[in-house]
């Protein structure tokens, strides 16, 4: 399979995938959307806003023979950084110790992103090329969040060929655990400081004895 593209959507748009738009009528959409450019294929501030934010994301990789696989990396808001326009990165943390992706990356260092957010309903799809760094403790500090109970192992690079995003179609609206909490606390204070005052109010009106 050519890796020259002509656009930068070509990374996924292969010429098989564009015979089944072209059948079922939607090659001509995504021609103009060629036409102009294409997909994104540099960080710009709304990726990094989104991308700083998320704590969770699945990491799609393949065997040399194409066999898929597809992992959960999580962490803390921030666990994932920026390093350059086309470059994120994050320590990889210690396992089950399969090293099913790592082993995919050893011999196929093609790679795919979906990083969801259920609040907004909100998905963002990043293709591009990964590897994975064992022997750089400087790096892999730099990239630990302070204060997160986890062993990292290594660090995983992550380089940017094109990213896109996809409609709120279907998503189901879901809350973080942890967001919830804090709104339900925030309610519960301002519940009790209106039962203060009203509690003041009917004090102040009660009849004398």
């Amino acid at each position: 399979m050519s890796d020259v593209h002509t656009s930068s959507s070509d990374v996924a748009f292969t010429s098989a995938v564009k015979a089944i738009q072209t059948r079922k009528g939607s090659r001509e959409a995504y021609a103009s959307v060629e036409a102009r450019g294409g997909w994104r294929v540099e960080i710009d501030e709304n990726l990094a806003g989104f991308l700083t934010e998320t704590t969770s994301f699945y990491l799609a990789t393949a065997s040399a023979d194409g066999q898929p696989y597809i992992q959960h990396r999580g962490g803390p808001k921030g666990f994932v950084k920026i390093l350059d326009k086309n470059t994120i990165a994050f320590a990889d943390y210690s396992g089950n110790r399969q090293y099913i992706s790592q082993g995919n990356l050893s011999e196929n260092p093609k790679a795919h992103i979906f990083v969801m957010d259920y609040a907004h309903r909100r998905r963002v799809k990043i293709w591009g090329e990964a590897r994975v760094v064992e022997d750089d403790p400087a790096l892999t500090k730099s990239l630990m969040p302070h204060g997160y109970k986890a062993r990292p192992e290594q660090v995983i690079l992550f380089k940017i060929a094109a990213w896109d995003t996809n409609c709120p179609q279907h998503i189901p609206q879901k809350f973080d655990a942890a967001g919830v909490a804090q709104a339900l606390a925030v309610r519960d204070a301002r519940i009790a400081e209106l039962e203060a005052e009203l509690a003041a109010l009917q004090g102040r009106s009660a009849p004398a004895g």
